[in-house]
């Protein structure tokens, strides 16, 4: 599995930006392995078994997923696992191209989207988690005047700070831990 790949073709662009083929993802992503019925299992709204294999074929298609090894049950479902421990995509490898420009803010939506429900679902089982994990949860925003140097700056001071943590979780004892979704969204606002 490679570290960080970083997508700068419009169709694996695409091929991600739908949305049951990012929840897959994102769900493959934080099982770390799965099979076609898992996945319709996690996803629990009526998604056929084999449309989900459908597009897990595509993502696999596209390099963003690959074949895993069984891990027992019926021999004759396929496993999957992310390709890469993370996904690069920078808008700058679309800004040329109107139609990679389309693909990069669809994605964008489908993402964010993505993470709006994670937060929301949070926050209708909120009452079931401890004490600890409510007081450690986080819902911030801030204002800061910068130039486009310093938002840089920031951005990668806080991609820097996460990873640390990531990397640390990998090597801790797992007890106590949940896998936690940290949303980071800078960007320039006027009134």
């Amino acid at each position: 599995m490679t570290e960080t790949r970083r997508i700068t073709d419009v169709a694996t662009l695409k091929a991600l930006g739908h949305p049951l083929r990012m929840r897959l993802y994102g769900l493959l992503y934080m099982r770390g392995t799965g099979t076609a019925s898992q996945l319709a299992d996690d996803l629990d709204d009526g998604t056929a078994v084999s449309l989900i294999s459908y597009h897990l074929r595509k993502l696999a298609d596209h390099g963003l997923i690959e074949e895993a090894e069984h891990e027992g049950g019926d021999g004759r479902e396929r496993w999957w696992k992310p390709a890469q421990e993370s996904l690069r995509i920078e808008v700058s490898d679309f800004r040329d191209s109107p139609e990679g420009a389309a693909a990069h803010t669809a994605l964008n939506r489908v993402m964010y989207e993505g993470r709006r429900e994670h937060y929301l679902r949070f926050l209708d089982q909120k009452a079931g988690w401890s004490a600890d994990w409510q007081d450690a949860s986080d819902s911030s925003d801030f204002l800061a005047r910068l130039n486009p140097e310093e938002l840089k700056e920031l951005k990668d001071e806080l991609h820097a700070v996460v990873q640390r943590y990531t990397e640390r979780g990998k090597s801790a004892d797992p007890e106590g831990r949940e896998t936690v979704s940290v949303h980071l969204y800078a960007f320039p606002v006027r009134p």
